[in-house]
């Protein structure tokens, strides 16, 4: 752990405000957005310290979601993907509005109740030049797009490949090509 400045202590958690929730180094956390009508932010916590008067901060490393990031949200981004950004930050302690939990995207898909703070990551993205890590993903079916976890897909019996609802409609004549 990185050593702390003069007349700061680190600390290994802190208690959400008004809540009984415990925040410690790793939990991903929800942050208040300055505003309103914005969804709160999603940061994974890397530090907590104190100051001489008792002022609490976290050092959070920001989770992006696909409208916040360069070139937007695209077919395939689930409604609930984010991706973890190489942008540090500190934050004062009391804009935690609370907890969730973001996954792999492979545990994710394996959910059976996916709950409000359940969120997933598959990509980890360059904040100042918009790239990704990996930079290309599996594509599926004749759409050739990656795997939206909020698309049904199908397995075929057949050949066992996955296909997405969009397949049905090139095999009974929905399509337009």
């Amino acid at each position: 752990m990185a050593k702390t400045k003069p007349g700061k202590k680190d600390l290994d958690s802190y208690t959400i405000k008004g809540t009984n929730k415990v925040v410690r180094a790793g939990d991903c956390v929800l942050m208040r957005p300055s505003d309103s009508d914005k969804p709160p932010y999603v940061a994974r916590v890397e530090k907590i310290e104190a100051d001489h008067r008792n002022n609490v901060k976290v050092r959070v490393r920001w989770y992006y979601r696909p409208e916040e990031s360069i070139g937007g949200r695209r077919q395939f981004h689930g409604a609930k993907e984010l991706f973890l950004s190489d942008h540090y930050d500190v934050q004062s302690a009391h804009t935690i509005e609370g907890k969730c939990i973001v996954h792999s995207f492979k545990n994710y898909t394996k959910l059976e109740n996916v709950g409000a703070e359940d969120y997933f990551c598959r990509f980890e993205y360059k904040a100042a030049t918009g790239g990704f890590t990996p930079d290309r993903v599996a594509v599926y079916c004749k759409c050739e797009m990656p795997y939206n976890p909020d698309d049904l897909m199908v397995q075929c019996e057949g050949c066992k490949d996955w296909y997405t609802c969009c397949i049905f409609f090139y095999l009974f004549g929905y399509a337009e090509n």
